[in-house]
This record gives structure tokens, sequence and C-alpha cells, in this order.
């Protein structure tokens, strides 16, 4: 399939939007055609007023809702996290029998990408897994963008596959955008898109039960971890859910759900979400965003220190929401075109990147890899985003990868990566 304006390709890779939701900005914007420049020009002078963040020097270190741990930032140090594993695996060890505390079961860590609507495959994976029997409980989950709206089910288990499977094959484009008129939202907005039906969803699901279920396994020493960007100071940011749900803090639950939208709301198309900390008797406001801005998936710093844990058998289990071979498309000679083409290109191969990462530091650890993603078998396509017959069919291609245990456990089947062909 070709497509008139490759901005659409930046879609799968874009995240929470989907292809369409980019392909319908660009061809909106291209309208305009000579009015495009003014209008830029025009909104760079508008401003929507908010409180100042925080001192770049104090955030690493701020406690959010009076926490120390409620969250960690891979790209500085990694000790803060190494410390937070060990009293995870501490944990662990207390619930064992006398006698097996020196021999810890398998550990399984689970990494969900973004995807926007693919976020179904990776959906519809869990729940196949569950029904073939063979699905682990997982120690830790992280989760970017469409991943993180899977993480937490995930993490709670199979008791929680139907909430899964509703968020995924039951909702409609309404339930989760709404389009802002775009010259208005050019001109004096922050964005192309309202996500408030997105919260809506996000806040009919992510509940005081949920929330008490993620502090009882973080109380067992499993960890949720979601990943937003800080746009302030541009880095990104994974937030330690079982320690938020775990503080008590009556403002715990609204945080929790604020993180899972600023996790997919990409930069531009979705608003950005304000979070407030407080720092020295003020009050200062940090805008997150999309966690697929700074990285498409994660499992574990680079740089953690296990030297004080136990040995044990370990397993991650890394899910692409999205394809892997590159899509073919006819790039026109305009600016919408080629800028369009070329972020496409950036974001296929910053989440390509993160694999080969993912892999390589598995490899060095001694921590067995297997990957599924969304294969060229799968040709079914949508015309606009969160097209309900589009995502029933990804999840229950995803559900048959995950009864079936199709995982890959070396990159060398998909290294060369070669383009599809594009269609007669």
């Amino acid at each position: 399939m070709t497509h008139d304006m490759p901005g659409a390709t930046w879609a799968g890779d874009a995240e929470l939007g989907g292809k369409v939701v980019m392909q319908s900005m660009w061809r909106a914007m291209a309208r305009r055609g000579v009015l495009l420049l003014a209008v830029l020009a025009m909104a760079a002078c508008a401003n929507i007023e908010r409180a100042a963040p925080p001192p770049g020097n104090a955030v690493d270190t701020l406690p959010i809702l009076g926490i120390t741990n409620a969250r960690f930032w891979f790209d500085a140090d990694a000790a803060a996290f190494g410390r937070e594993a060990l009293e995870m695996q501490r944990r662990q060890v207390a619930q064992l029998p006398a006698a097996a505390r020196g021999r810890l079961p398998p550990a399984n860590y689970l990494a969900l990408s973004g995807g926007g609507d693919n976020g179904a495959f990776g959906a519809g994976l869990m729940v196949g897994w569950t029904e073939s029997g063979r699905r682990p409980t997982f120690d830790l989950v992280t989760g970017i963008s469409a991943g993180a709206l899977i993480a937490p089910f995930a993490f709670l288990g199979p008791d929680y596959d139907p909430q899964l499977r509703e968020v995924f094959t039951e909702v409609a484009p309404r339930d989760v955008i709404l389009m802002r008129g775009h010259l208005r939202a050019l001109l004096f907005g922050e964005a192309l898109a309202d996500t408030s039906p997105l919260y809506k969803l996000i806040e009919r699901h992510v509940n005081e039960a949920m929330l008490a279920a993620i502090a009882r396994e973080y109380g067992k020493g499993r960890m949720l971890l979601i990943g937003t960007t800080n746009l302030d100071l541009g880095r990104p940011v994974f937030w330690n859910i079982g320690a938020i749900a775990a503080s008590g803090d009556p403002r715990a639950l609204e945080l929790f759900r604020r993180i899972l939208l600023a996790s997919a709301s990409i930069p531009g198309a979705f608003p950005p979400v304000l979070i407030d900390v407080d720092h020295q008797g003020r009050t200062y406001q940090e805008m997150h965003v999309d966690g697929g801005a700074a990285i498409q998936m994660f499992l574990y710093p680079t740089l953690l220190d296990a030297s004080g844990m136990q040995r044990r058998q370990r397993t991650g289990w890394v899910v692409r929401n999205g394809r892997l071979d590159v899509e073919w498309a006819s790039t026109n000679r305009s600016i919408l075109s080629i800028t369009g083409r070329a972020a496409s290109t950036l974001l296929h191969f910053s989440a390509v990147n993160d694999i080969v990462r993912i892999y390589l530091r598995s490899q060095r650890d001694g921590v067995a890899f297997r990957l599924a993603y969304i294969g060229r078998d799968f040709r079914e396509t949508r015309d606009e985003p969160f097209d309900n017959a589009f995502m029933r069919a990804l999840f229950a291609y995803g559900q048959e990868h995950g009864r079936r245990g199709e995982w890959r456990e070396a990159l060398r089947p998909i290294g060369s990566i070669e383009p599809a062909a594009p269609a007669n």
C-alpha cells in the first residue's frame, strides 16, 4: 500500500495517535498550503500560561507525594533503581519458606512498547498467553505510551484480562481523541487534538481497587514502571507506580492516571500533562509528554549494579507493538512529505535500536531474551485511528501469537529487516 502523505507512516511508531491521526493532521495542514508558515509564525507568539517548572538541579531528587523513590532517572544514575531492586528482592525472599530462601524462583521481566492503536497486538498477546497456560507472573513490568496503557493490566495478571480486552477492542475513535480545528490549534493551542476522552477511559478502569491491588503486589516485591518524558528537561523518567500506590496519599490515584495520560500524549498532536510538585514551600509544574519522545521501550538500566542480588534464572519478554520491517511509501517533493517521512524513519529505527540495546544487555547479563512483534502476515488496514474493526483483528492476531507462544529468541532472523515490497 502506498501513501500520498508519508506522515501516515509516522503514526505507528509515534505512539498513541496511530498512523491515521498523523496522516490526517499532515493533510489538513497541507490543505492550508502557503498559509502554514504564517500560521506557525503567529503560533510562536502564542503562549498558554503555566506554573514555572522546578529548578533543573532539584528535579532528580525531588520527592513526589513525599516519597523519594516515586520515580527513576536512568540517564543519570542507576543507583536509586539498584537500591529499589534490592529491596524488591528482599521482599520476595521474606515470603519464601525458610528452607528455600537461598533459591529464588526464576524472574520474568516484561517490556511493552508504544504503538498507538497497534497496542491491540500486545493486549491480545497477553490474553492469548493466559489461555496457553504458560504466562508467568512478572517481577518487573515497564510500559511506554500504548504499552503504558497495557502495563497495569499485564502486571496484575489474568484476572484483569477482561478489562484489557475491553480497553483495546471496544473503543471507538471518539473514546480516545477529539480533533480540534487545526488553524485555531496552531494559532492559540498546544495540540491538534483533545485527549479528554482518553482520560475518561483511563478514569473508568484505573480506580481505587486497581491502585490497592498494585500496592499489594509492590509489597510482595514486584515493580511496575511507566515511562514519560519530562519536556522541560528533555529527559525520560520512569515512575514507580507501586511505591506511589503504596504511599497512602489521597493524591496517588490522580497522579497515576495523569502519568498514564502523559505517557500516551504525543507532543504537538496531544496536549502535554502538567504534574504539580512541591519544592521548598512552593508549587511548581512539570510538563510531561509521551515516553516515546525519548525512548520506545525499556527493560532495566544499563548501569544497574546487580552484585548484591541473588543469582537466579531470568527472562526478559519484549513486546513491540508495531512492525520491524520498513513500510514502503513514495515520498512527494514537498516539505511535509519529506519531513514526515524522515520523522517516521527516525522513530522506526529508534524502536529497532531499543530492541538491539535490550538484546545486547540481556546477552551481557545472562538474561534470556524473548521478542514478539507484528509480522508481515498481518495485513489489515484502517481508515481512521482506533478503528474498531482493525483493533479487533489485531487483538485476535496477537491473541493467537500468545496462544502459540511465538517468540523470537535472537535478533539474527530479523537483523537485516528487509523492506516490504510495495503493493501492486
